[in-house]
């Protein structure tokens, strides 16, 4: 049986006369307009999905160009903001939510590790030193261009260069003062971790994937297909993702089985992670200029 149209013939018939080749184009592209705005607006205003299981509330909000996070061994909270020339800077949140500035004149700071008595900061727009903040000082330990994650195992510090093409995975030993370059070649290369184990691992965001570093040269691809894989953290649950795509970016868990899980969806510039505690993070939402805290449904307060 063929169903009629909702409009009848005659009214058709008057709507392609009263409208000429020209209207109907430009209201085919009106229509087109409306529709890809309200694409983006949904990409825009779509709020943040946990995994079931899973949970997230907001930590601390209006944070402009947040970025790095880390704990020292006090467990104060540092807090980057990625702002360039020389707006970039750190600070330290307290437990009643004050916020105490600790550094300024950074250029895109975008990587904090713990080391000894301080905390290190990376600065990714051009070529300025990775600095070491202690004792009420910054002190300069070496130089890179474009220096951007950074990764400890209590020995050695490493760092990655966000390059195009000619980006760099350098070691360096705090005692020695020594450089090693341990990789070269690398295509927007933004996230490092050590894993409990002493596995080394990295991302390349220009090509979508993730690599585990091997001594002989012969790096083992991990994961891609990604969508802009911007940061690493590696804990006792697995191997921590985020994405730094502007829209519809995810944290990701890589879990010591070997099964990648989406535990959040629909982020905006997700960057650094930090762990709590098993079941508890902390994520930097870019985006939206905000901190998250996650917690796994089985987790009980702190």
């Amino acid at each position: 049986m063929r169903l009629s149209s909702p409009l009848s013939s005659p009214l058709r018939e008057h709507f392609k006369k009263a409208l000429s080749p020209q209207s109907r184009l430009l209201l085919i592209a009106a229509l087109g307009l409306i529709g890809g705005l309200g694409f983006l607006a949904w990409q825009h205003l779509y709020p943040v999905t946990a995994a079931k299981g899973w949970s997230y509330r907001v930590f601390l909000d209006d944070v402009p160009y947040v970025s790095a996070l880390a704990k020292d061994r006090q467990g104060v909270l540092y807090v980057t903001q990625e702002l360039k020339d020389q707006g970039g800077s750190v600070f330290t949140l307290a437990a009643d939510g004050r916020r105490s500035p600790l550094l300024a004149g950074l250029s895109k700071p975008d990587g904090l590790v713990p080391l000894h008595d301080g905390m290190v900061v990376s600065q990714e727009a051009g070529d300025h030193p990775v600095l070491w903040m202690h004792a009420g000082r910054s002190e300069a330990l070496f130089s890179g261009t474009s220096v951007e994650g950074m990764a400890s195992d209590g020995e050695f510090l490493y760092v990655i260069e966000d390059r195009a093409g000619d980006g760099r995975l350098l070691r360096f030993d705090p005692v020695s003062k020594l450089l090693a370059v341990l990789r070269d070649g690398l295509r927007e290369a933004e996230g490092i971790a050590v894993c409990p184990d002493g596995q080394l691992y990295y991302t390349e965001k220009g090509h979508g994937w993730i690599k585990r570093w091997r001594s002989d040269g012969r790096d083992e691809l991990l994961l891609s297909g990604l969508n802009a894989p911007g940061f690493l953290m590696c804990n006792e649950e697995g191997l921590w993702v985020s994405e730094d795509a502007t829209h519809l970016a995810r944290l990701l868990l890589l879990d010591g089985s070997g099964s990648l899980q989406v535990i959040l969806r629909h982020l905006r510039s997700a960057q650094s992670v930090l762990s709590l505690a098993p079941g508890h993070l902390l994520i930097a939402e870019q985006g939206r200029a905000r901190i998250l805290e996650i917690k796994r449904a089985d987790k009980r307060p702190d």
